[in-house]
């Protein structure tokens, strides 16, 4: 099984909580592990306004990198995203959430341009199909 960590994954592994239990166990058993090059810039983010020190925080980067498969913004991400985006929105509102944003169909994108399966606890992905569910 192939599979791409959205940042929401990544966080949960990190800080070591029982969601985060299961994306290591989902990590172990995948074949293929992908994270969107865009989830670095918004982990390092989060963890920049959490005021975690840039230590830890290019470990953590570092750590993704070594275990996982960096997937650029390509020509064929960009079409999926667009594609998606509007698709996620009108899913949204069906929903009573709040529209997610274009990060959210690039995440999205990568798991439809690669094959893979998407591990999250986003909202947004809840109950799609190339979803791996670990939110509450």
């Amino acid at each position: 099984m192939k599979i791409v960590v959205d940042s929401y994954a990544w966080v949960e592994l990190f800080i070591g909580s029982e969601k985060g239990g299961v994306v290591k166990e989902k990590l172990s058993e995948a074949e293929e592990i992908y994270t969107p090059d865009i989830v670095l810039a918004e982990l390092a983010r989060k963890y920049w306004r959490e005021s975690v020190d840039a230590q830890t925080i290019a470990e953590r980067i570092s750590k993704i990198v070594e275990i996982s498969r960096i997937v650029p913004i390509d020509k064929d991400v960009a079409i999926k995203a667009a594609e998606l985006d509007l698709e996620l929105k009108k899913e949204a509102r069906k929903k009573g959430l709040q529209a997610p944003g274009l990060f959210d169909a690039i995440v999205l994108a990568v798991a439809e341009v690669t094959g893979a399966k998407l591990i999250t606890g986003d909202k947004h992905f809840e109950g799609r199909p190339r979803v791996i569910w670990i939110g509450t």
